[in-house]
């Protein structure tokens, strides 16, 4: 762009130099009268005598040659201002345009299931850009057609192999958990490598069981400057505990919610956190030690609705826990919200929480029977209150929601609430007013 501008500027300058110089020997070589002397006269002695009309019309072509010259002169001087403001406006555009985009890897959790290939397919199908979002894959347990089908990837993927295969020393009592050590042993392994190994600055973490939905890297991608800004904040999640068909709102895939519990299952997290707890990071059952006060600090997270991700492994460490009550009916968003063209500045803290709580406050407050029976008069959104820790286990049970709480906080609860659709209706299931800290004896 700048080297065809370039040569317009210089095309017309050229053409002022030479329009000038033509009209300067035309008028050289032009006289009013088509000769100085008098063609009756004899001018043999030499002596030329003009006439007063010759000099008049001398001075008139003066006067026409100066305004010409004071008109092209104009014309440079507009040349060289459309330069200065074609230089600056290209300047400007070379500013705005050295940010590049910021790398968003994503980290695969592997072992040995071979249905790995079913959470790499989808990873791959949605994928929008192979660069922004590179694929690292980390394999424990030395599982060799694990590690043959991450092999068939070639270079779509990043293969990395956990060195350290032994067991875990571990107390008698532990030996049955000894699985929940290699995971945790890998987490550290991985996270190293994708940190202080490739440098990078952020990760999303997924386990090698679970599919993602259409706008997976859309939603990390939006949410990205929002964890970078905000201190409040120590995590993105694409998973709600409650997200369950029936008790979400298909409609509001593109509401997002601020939680105090770690959800984990396909979350983001910043190096600077990594930082943080790397030198601490517990031997065994990594995702509750998150969950605890010492490292939870107050910090939320962010997460959606309608689930960014779906587990379809029943088989694990956990022996299929929560997965036949819960887990299988999970509900995957289908809908792509183009959540970088929303404004998500709500999800700022100051903001979200006086404008849920406002929300959840001026709700009207209901049994557990109406909610429970249908028994409710309007469109909601409906406040259900419990006491104690026992009356929140007891209502969130019979309503089919998570009922376990960890370090005092309730799966997706902020500030005690939780929200879930329960008939259709919206519900908040949240303490009294005046609310102030967890306890961490609820567990």
């Amino acid at each position: 762009m700048l080297r065809t501008r370039g040569s317009v500027i210089l095309c017309g300058t050229f053409l002022f130099i030479t329009w000038n110089a033509i009209l300067v020997l035309f008028l050289w070589g032009r006289s009013p009268t088509g000769q100085l002397g008098d063609p009756g006269q004899d001018n043999s002695d030499g002596i030329e005598n003009p006439s007063i009309d010759v000099v008049k019309d001398l001075f008139r072509m003066a006067d026409i040659l100066e305004a010409e010259l004071e008109n092209q002169k104009n014309i440079l001087r507009e040349i060289q201002s459309q330069q200065s403001v074609l230089e600056l406006s290209d300047r400007n555009k070379a500013k705005v345009q050295v940010a590049p985009e910021p790398v968003i890897p994503i980290l695969v959790i592997a072992c040995n299931r071979v249905t790995v290939r079913r959470c790499l397919d989808k990873l791959l199908l949605h994928r929008p850009s192979a660069e922004l979002y590179p694929i690292i894959v980390s394999q424990d347990c030395g599982h060799a057609e694990t590690a043959a089908v991450i092999r068939s990837y070639g270079n779509q993927v990043t293969h990395l192999k956990q060195p350290d295969l032994s067991d875990i020393a571990v107390r008698p009592e532990h030996k049955k958990f000894q699985g929940y050590y290699k995971i945790s042993r890998h987490y550290h392994f991985a996270l190293n490598q994708v940190f202080k190994t490739l440098s990078h600055s952020s990760v999303v973490i997924v386990e090698d069981d679970l599919e993602v939905a259409p706008d997976f890297f859309e939603y990390f991608r939006a949410l990205l400057p929002l964890l970078k800004s905000d201190p409040s904040l120590w995590c993105v999640s694409a998973w709600n505990d409650n997200g369950r068909d029936g008790f979400v709102d298909p409609a509001k895939a593109n509401l997002l919610y601020r939680t105090d519990f770690f959800p984990g299952l396909g979350w983001m997290l910043l190096r600077e956190l990594w930082e943080e707890l790397e030198p601490k990071w517990p031997a065994s059952f990594w995702d509750d030690w998150m969950r605890q006060p010492e490292q939870r600090r107050n910090r939320a997270c962010i997460r959606p609705e309608i689930s960014r991700t779906l587990t379809f492994g029943r088989q694990g460490v956990s022996l299929g826990q929560f997965y036949d009550k819960y887990l299988r009916y999970m509900k995957l968003n289908t809908e792509f919200v183009p959540f970088t063209k929303l404004d998500l500045s709500y999800l700022k803290e100051e903001t979200y929480r006086n404008n849920f709580e406002k929300e959840i406050y001026s709700a009207p407050v209901v049994t557990y029977e109406d909610v429970k029976l249908g028994k409710l008069n309007g469109p909601g959104p409906f406040r259900l209150q419990y006491s104690n820790k026992d009356s929140f286990k007891l209502m969130a049970k019979n309503l089919g929601i998570m009922e376990d709480l960890k370090s005092g906080v309730p799966r997706t609860g902020y500030r005690g609430i939780v929200s879930f659709i329960s008939r259709g209706r919206r519900i908040y299931l949240s303490p009294p007013p005046g609310w102030t800290k967890y306890d961490p004896t609820w567990s």
